[in-house]
């Protein structure tokens, strides 16, 4: 029997050793290979909660888009209510074809639409046919608004669940969390209704912002007289005001004129012009529309200031009011002197006091001309001695027995220095509006720019609105009762919102506003600190250096 040679049984052993070793990584590459992928795969916890976070909020709002509105008969005009989101929450009413009414009515991530659709014929003509229901149709209105604001909710909340459900089954095909994102959806719509529950303002019907058509139609919500002793509840007056545009809809479906209130005094105020032809109208318009009994520019109605730019200024003797003018930073002297002498206007400088349509102003010019670099500005401290100026004459005028209801100043870190002498003083310069409540009680009113900044209307990205503001003061007290601000679409734009406003004292149930308190004054006078406008009001320091910005 041959042997077998020694070298041809190493190799195989070697090889069966081989093989056993090859055979137990094979074994163990199935349990680690899988578990890496699947750390590798799987989601960070961050990133699902975002995921998610996106399936309820876009689920949420396809359901209220596609099923989240109530069609509600509201008196003879047929609505529909929707919630919509919203950064900034409120109410907007849609009255087609005349425009929308803005209220801020709440703080929350939605707001309430409600669209009036038409018409009822049928319920209209028995309105004619029998004019004795107007006077329960408050009522029926607000009975109408309760009930269709109860189907709204039942119906968001689940428009809101639904949509939320079905896209997060199609998105993860699990109920599980499907169902979860329903649910979180019917959480966020309840935290939103409690946070508007929360921060409700009925008195936000007293400021409405119309725009479209209505901007011409203030006398809607009433004139300055009514709107300060009508308005106490919500519901009611969001009822009166359906009334009223049911009326409108009933006669002509056009605007009515506005018929102010015989007791108050209307001033127009407009600031900052620069030299843009198309202000003349519009002023002409306003002067008509509301029975405009005088005009007030605090400046800046020229951009250089040249006799060749005095033509400019001749349309103010046909404007239809009188014309009371201070000088700003971009009008000279000669444009002074030129407007001085002509025919309607009340040139005002140096303190210089008189009566106009029934109130007593007073005002300074501007002490700087800025297009005129031959003459260095003096900053900040140039216009701080022009108030201390003006707020002196006030104080003269009043132990004379002539006290200023209104005084005017082209810069406001000027017009401030009158605090406490004075119950108004209006103001412009910072092409934009505002309205602050000064620390011993003169309000002051800054108007934006009416040329909607002249020729510097395109050198931004948007052209300036064109603003103006329609003041409200009581004949009798010679106090401010409401202002309207007019804000138009700048240059090539259309666009046209009116926004009521009351001073606080004049809300319902308020408490009187103290009269303005001299500094240094009976201590028993306690200075009021609030600030009526949400634009943060200027620095109270003026400014100081030749770099003085002139707008």
């Amino acid at each position: 029997m041959a042997r077998v040679p020694a070298a041809v049984t190493v190799p195989t052993t070697a090889l069966a050793r081989r093989c056993r070793a090859l055979g137990g990584r094979a074994r163990r590459t199935p349990r680690v290979r899988p578990l890496a992928q699947e750390l590798v795969q799987q989601p960070s916890p961050y990133a699902r909660a975002l995921g998610l976070t996106a399936v309820v909020l876009l689920g949420a709002w396809l359901g209220l888009l596609i099923v989240g509105n109530v069609r509600v008969p509201v008196g003879p005009m047929n609505t529909t209510m929707t919630l919509r989101p919203s950064v900034t929450g409120g109410t907007k009413i849609n009255v087609s074809p005349l425009g929308a009414l803005e209220l801020d009515s709440h703080v929350a991530p939605v707001r309430l639409d409600v669209n009036v659709d038409q018409l009822d014929p049928v319920r209209a003509q028995a309105l004619v046919d029998h004019p004795e229901r107007l006077s329960g149709l408050q009522e029926e209105v607000a009975r109408d608004v309760e009930h269709g604001t109860l189907d709204l909710a039942v119906r968001s909340c689940v428009a809101v669940v639904s949509g939320a459900t079905s896209l997060g089954l199609a998105v993860y095909r699990r109920p599980r969390r499907a169902l979860a994102a329903g649910g979180l959806a019917l959480t966020l719509l309840a935290a939103s209704g409690a946070t508007a529950f929360a921060t409700w303002n009925p008195d936000s019907v007293l400021e409405p912002k119309f725009s479209g058509l209505l901007s011409s139609a203030p006398s809607l919500v009433g004139n300055a007289r009514s709107i300060v002793s009508e308005f106490d509840v919500y519901q009611k007056e969001l009822a009166r005001l359906v009334t009223n545009v049911t009326k409108l809809y009933d006669v002509t479906s056009t605007l009515p004129a506005y018929e102010p209130d015989p007791s108050t005094i209307r001033v127009l105020h407009v600031s900052d012009i620069h030299l843009n032809p198309a202000a003349w109208k519009i002023i002409a318009s306003l002067v008509k529309q509301y029975d405009i009994n005088v005009i007030v520019d605090s400046g800046d109605t020229m951009d250089h200031g040249t006799a060749a730019e005095n033509g400019f200024l001749d349309p103010i003797a046909d404007l239809g009011a009188p014309y009371v003018w201070v000088r700003g930073n971009h009008d000279s002297r000669v444009t002074q002197r030129y407007l001085e002498h002509l025919k309607n206007a009340h040139v005002l400088d140096d303190g210089r006091a008189l009566t106009v349509a029934g109130l007593r102003f007073a005002g300074i010019g501007d002490p700087q001309f800025t297009p005129d670099r031959s003459v260095a500005p003096g900053g900040g401290a140039a216009e701080e001695l022009a108030g201390a100026r003006l707020a002196s004459a006030l104080r003269d005028q009043r132990a004379a027995g002539t006290p200023v209801d209104v005084a005017i100043a082209h810069e406001p870190s000027a017009a401030r220095l009158t605090d406490g002498e004075v119950p108004l003083v209006l103001a412009g310069h910072l092409h934009h509006e505002q309205t602050e409540v000064m620390k011993y009680g003169t309000r002051l009113r800054v108007e934006g720019s009416t040329g909607g900044s002249g020729l510097r209307a395109i050198e931004g990205t948007y052209p300036d609105p064109i603003e103006a503001s329609v003041l409200y003061l009581d004949r009798d007290t010679r106090r401010l009762q409401a202002w309207d601000e007019i804000r138009l679409g700048g240059l090539g734009l259309t666009t046209a919102e009116v926004s009521r406003h009351l001073p606080k004292e004049n809300h319902p149930g308020a408490l009187p506003f103290p009269s303005p308190t001299v500094p240094g004054a009976s201590a028993s006078r306690t200075p009021p600190t609030s600030r009526e406008s949400p634009v943060p009001p200027t620095s109270p320091g003026p400014s100081t250096g030749p770099s003085r910005t002139a707008p």
